[in-house]
């Protein structure tokens, strides 16, 4: 009734015509008046008689809009002999169509703009809350996704040699490890899963045994250029999914002119998926459940912003700066940026994690073998503090950190691992301030 005192008679008439049109299409007379008064019943029950005003005059304006002139005069003339079922209809077509969004339905009509009223209210809920709920999260990094995050993630190992240097694509991985090879040097393995792009990859290189074991442990596609003489006796009789460029794949990679070999293989996410259908891989698998939380406990962390970690080479050294404006660690190679070759951006991320291992050389050409299920010491960077603790694996899982036997959370993002020898002291690979 609110709509039918606060409408003109011009109005009123505009809309009859056009929900009677509805009713006349759609049932006979006898099925519109009981369709009303269901949808009416349903309307006093959930809708205020403000929001009742509201709403019918906006969804009225979509309806008066989509209706032609010469529709909405022979509905009217229909109407005519009709004025008691008109403010009837007019309210069950307002219901029904603000009913609809919630029902998953796509009438564009309903899909108006939200009120002033509605879009204060939802933006006040949002700041109030600490832990706003989305949608979707991307189990990596628990960051917020506009859709749901099923994709089986690509595992990628990521040259880290020199000349290597600015890599391709390392912004968008959810998760970066860094790890020790044969030299001194380090080889990175980067998780693609949550996020699209179509930017190179890259540079690709080989893989070992144990990269195989970290890139397994998040149910990845392994995704590299050759192996190691044992990493390859493991790929060849175990049925694992691996894209080898040199081996099974080599039609999903390409070569970079513009940088010498072995230094210049990319691939894009684009091919690396072509290329697992092409293999008959799962396109999705079961990934770690990881733990996240906005607020984590740093009551008894000290304050650290600078953190600089070392592997075996002394002219190597990777630092990070917190921002407290961001919530994020910059990374930088020797003392400068460690960028993305694709966008320019400097890589960052939300935790680090510093642990420390057993290495064992076990070849002349110095290739390791590193304890990835043991258990050991670890240091955790996060919002700025650092708290010491243990990682642990148990079988068929990844590693996890915990601290007094509880298993400590991630700040939501992305997360970069670093694992060390633990024939040294942790001091003598980390510092910080």
């Amino acid at each position: 009734m609110g709509a039918t005192n606060k409408a003109t008679n011009k109005a009123m008439n505009d809309k009859t015509g056009n929900a009677t049109m509805d009713a006349a299409e759609n049932g006979t007379k006898n099925a519109m008046n009981h369709a009303t008064k269901n949808v009416t019943m349903s309307m006093t029950n959930n809708v205020t008689n403000s929001e009742t005003n509201n709403r019918t005059k906006s969804v009225t304006m979509s309806v008066t809009n989509d209706v032609t002139k010469n529709k909405t005069n022979n509905v009217a003339k229909y109407a005519a002999g009709n004025k008691p079922v008109r403010i009837s209809i007019l309210l069950a077509l307002a219901a029904s169509l603000l009913i609809l969004p919630a029902c998953g339905g796509g009438n564009k009509a309903a899909e108006a703009t939200p009120s002033a009223e509605s879009s204060e209210s939802a933006s006040a809920s949002a700041s109030a809350s600490e832990n706003p709920t989305a949608a979707f999260l991307a189990p990596l990094t628990g960051l917020p996704s506009e859709q749901t995050v099923t994709k089986r993630p690509l595992t990628v190992m990521i040259n880290n040699f020199a000349a290597a240097r600015p890599q391709s694509g390392l912004s968008q991985a959810d998760t970066v490890w860094e790890v020790l090879a044969e030299g001194g040097i380090t080889r990175l393995v980067a998780v693609f899963q949550s996020k699209e792009f179509t930017d190179p990859i890259g540079p690709i290189r080989s893989i070992r045994p144990y990269l195989i074991d970290i890139g397994e442990s998040y149910g990845g596609v392994l995704v590299h250029a050759g192996a190691s003489n044992d990493a390859l006796a493991i790929l060849q009789h175990s049925g694992k999914a691996d894209l080898d460029e040199i081996n099974n794949a080599g039609a999903y990679f390409y070569r970079e002119k513009s940088r010498k070999a072995p230094h210049n293989l990319y691939s894009t996410l684009e091919k690396l998926r072509e290329g697992a259908a092409k293999h008959k891989y799962k396109e999705t698998v079961d990934v770690p459940q990881l733990t996240f939380s906005t607020q984590p406990d740093v009551a008894a962390a000290a304050p650290a912003s600078q953190i600089e970690v070392k592997f075996q080479l002394s002219d190597y050294k990777v630092s990070y700066q917190f921002d407290p404006g961001t919530g994020l660690y910059a990374r930088s190679i020797n003392g400068q940026p460690h960028v993305d070759l694709n966008n320019g951006q400097q890589l960052t991320a939300a935790n680090l994690v510093v642990l420390s291992t057993k290495h064992r050389a076990y070849d002349d050409y110095g290739r390791l073998d590193i304890d990835l299920n043991s258990g050991g010491k670890a240091v955790l960077f996060q919002q700025g503090y650092v708290i010491d603790c243990s990682w642990e694996r148990t079988k068929g899982d990844i590693i996890r950190l915990t601290k007094d036997g509880k298993e400590l959370p991630f700040v939501p993002g992305v997360t970069y691992y670093h694992i060390v020898p633990n024939s040294d002291s942790m001091e003598k690979h980390l510092t910080y301030r």
